[in-house]
């Protein structure tokens, strides 16, 4: 019971930030020079359990959901990559910017020897937890973890060997310094030595029973040990003998990263980060200016460094550690389900159990708001940027007049789900919903009004451009009004596919997307619609044009296209998870918001 208590503590200890992706060269600047723009990928609220420097720019972190990261200069951007699993991931180790391997729960090992494009899942021989990894080249590497796990091989993994260890303990991190020699260190104390690749491991005596979840040794003899309540352990002979030195903590410290015998940092629980220039003789707290826990720390060089830890907290230095820049994220991991880019500053997203998030600053940090709610929140909608509405499960309805600092209920008159609301001013809305449900306000929500839709079919989006002329889709119907919904007539649109969003940018032109990558646009209001080639199977689920010709569909596996001639031609990405985008808002043709699972958030500017 105790090692199953302890190993669950690990985990929860040991367990954008903005990613330039060029997709496409975006509108043209002035005097006819092209400007590109880009997608951007914002950390959502992840446990990043660690990170680990390949070359002097490239990083690449690790956490729980299978989530991979990587950067190219030195953490000022990232990309998400696709790893394939969504077991966590603990511990990962590069032996140059290409190749790389990451291991984690129930004995995950991926390897990559093309920078992350593609990873493949290994044969571990075990289901234990890994926790950490070294490789001192491309083909010699150890993995250690639960229950004193310890495998190795010699061929980049093509083949791991279980060795003996020795102990039983879990194994939290480990360090080699070429093939042969190496550390781990674990729980309760627990420091263990090989001199020989891993064929006998030797207990070496820490001088401590706390748990120990960090090493980094510069050279055969020289390392550092972190560990539980501030434990700092300093060898200079291999760990023949282990000194303490002082911390000037209690919080417990979780990683370690040295670069030369003097210059190393330690970083733990309660935003703690220490830092030593002489070996660690003295080590003198770093102040981060935000409360977070990090799980683990690389530095490239004396100078450039990077932490990550809870709720996908990364930051990075330049200088040592004097300065520390916290990269930004969106603060949840729950899915998010739509977005209103209201101007290029202010924009709010809603999801899973009446999360709400809000952004003043373009989409770089996003704030957590108090919906009142646990019901899972659908669309969103705002004409400016105090007056906003969201709506959702059984019926929900939520107002702001103040940029969400206060939400307020309101009553709907129905239990249906709603998935869609459009408002064209502060007053005149419509939500549509389960069932064929249709409600209309024009008093701002003090009063819902049902409407007769004509259809029992679920009706997932709606677009109105002024208070009369308005659209819905759900099912394979198109709807469409011209007198603020008191009566709405079925549209021919030639397709089977269910349709789940739509966005017109004025009376007549407008665009509907759906399932199996069914995209349908009109020019006449939809007295015709006409199929589109998108270019793709995939489900779509959200659609925003922020002009005639410049629209962004997204949906199912990470799909995102793009048009600038008005759907003639769709360029396709992917988000590189996987993960559903299900709905997207461009406040212009130049700077856009898409959300989805786990959290995702997508920048375009």
């Amino acid at each position: 019971m105790i090692k199953c208590i302890l190993f669950i503590l690990i985990f929860m200890i040991a367990v954008f930030l903005l990613s330039g992706c060029e997709t496409s060269s975006g509108p043209s600047g002035s005097g006819g020079t092209a400007v590109t723009h880009n997608w951007y990928y914002l950390i959502q609220g992840y446990y990043l359990m660690s990170v680990k420097f390949a070359n002097a720019n490239t990083a690449y972190a690790v956490g729980v959901d299978g989530i991979i990261l990587k950067t190219t200069n030195g953490g000022n951007t990232w990309l998400p990559q696709n790893s394939g699993t969504l077991n966590q991931l603990s511990a990962v180790s590069f032996s140059d910017a290409n190749t790389g391997t990451i291991v984690g729960a129930s004995g995950t090992i991926l390897r990559t020897t093309d920078g992350g494009v593609n990873w493949t899942a290994q044969t571990s021989g075990t289901t234990n937890g890994l926790l950490g990894v070294s490789f001192t080249d491309a083909n010699n590497g150890t993995a250690v973890g639960a229950s004193g796990t310890i495998l190795r091989t010699t061929n980049g993994g093509t083949n791991w060997t279980a060795q003996t260890s020795g102990t039983g303990e879990y194994l939290q991190d480990v360090c080699f310094t070429d093939a042969n020699n190496g550390i781990a260190v674990g729980s309760f104390g627990t420091i263990i030595r090989t001199t020989n690749g891993g064929t006998n491991w030797i207990t070496q005596t820490s001088g401590t029973t706390n748990h120990l979840f960090g090493v980094s040794f510069t050279n055969a003899n020289n390392g550092t040990v972190v560990g539980f309540s501030g434990t700092i352990l300093r060898t200079t002979n291999g760990g023949t003998n282990w000194t303490a030195q002082t911390s000037g903590t209690s919080n417990h410290l979780t990683g370690v990263s040295f670069t030369d015998e003097n210059n190393g940092t330690a970083v733990g629980l309660m935003s703690t980060i220490l830092r030593t220039t002489n070996g660690g003789a003295t080590w003198i707290a770093q102040p981060i200016g935000i409360v977070t826990d990090l799980f683990k720390v690389s530095f490239a060089n004396a100078n450039n460094g990077i932490a990550v830890g809870f709720n996908g907290t990364v930051l990075t230095t330049t200088n040592g550690g004097s300065d520390w820049t916290e990269k930004p994220a969106s603060g949840t991991a729950n899915r998010l389900y739509s977005v209103c880019f209201v101007d290029v500053n202010n924009a709010t997203a809603v999801g899973v159990n009446g999360t709400i998030i809000h952004t003043t600053n373009g989409g770089t940090i996003w704030t957590a708001q108090s919906s009142g709610t646990t019901n899972d929140l659908f669309d969103v909608t705002f004409t400016d940027v105090n007056t906003g509405t969201v709506v959702g499960a059984s019926g929900t309805i939520l107002r702001t007049t103040n940029g969400g600092s206060t939400w307020t209920t309101q009553t709907s008159g129905t239990t249906s789900y709603l998935r869609g609301v459009s408002f064209t001013d502060a007053n005149t809305g419509t939500a549509v919903g389960a069932s064929g449900t249709i409600l209309r306000t024009t008093n701002g929500g003090n009063t819902w009004i049902a409407q007769s839709s004509g259809t029992t079919y679920y009706l997932y989006g709606v677009s109105f451009t002024d208070a009369n002329k308005g659209t819905v889709v759900g099912g394979s119907t198109i709807l469409r009004t011209t007198n603020g919904g008191s009566t709405w007539t079925t549209q021919t649109n030639g397709t089977t596919s269910y349709l789940c969003g739509v966005s017109f940018t004025d009376a007549n032109n407008g665009t509907a997307v759906g399932t199996s990558g069914t995209i349908l646009h009109t020019t006449n209001g939809g007295a015709t619609w006409t199929a589109q080639t998108s270019g793709t199977v995939s489900d779509l689920y959200g659609v925003s044009f922020a002009d005639n010709i410049n629209g962004t569909a997204v949906g199912d596996q990470g799909v995102i296209l793009q048009t600038t001639d008005g759907g003639n031609t769709w360029n396709s990405k992917t988000d590189g998870m996987s993960y559903v985008l299900w709905k997207v808002s461009f406040v212009n043709k130049e700077k856009g918001i898409a959300v989805g699972d786990r959290g995702v958030i997508w920048l375009y500017k």
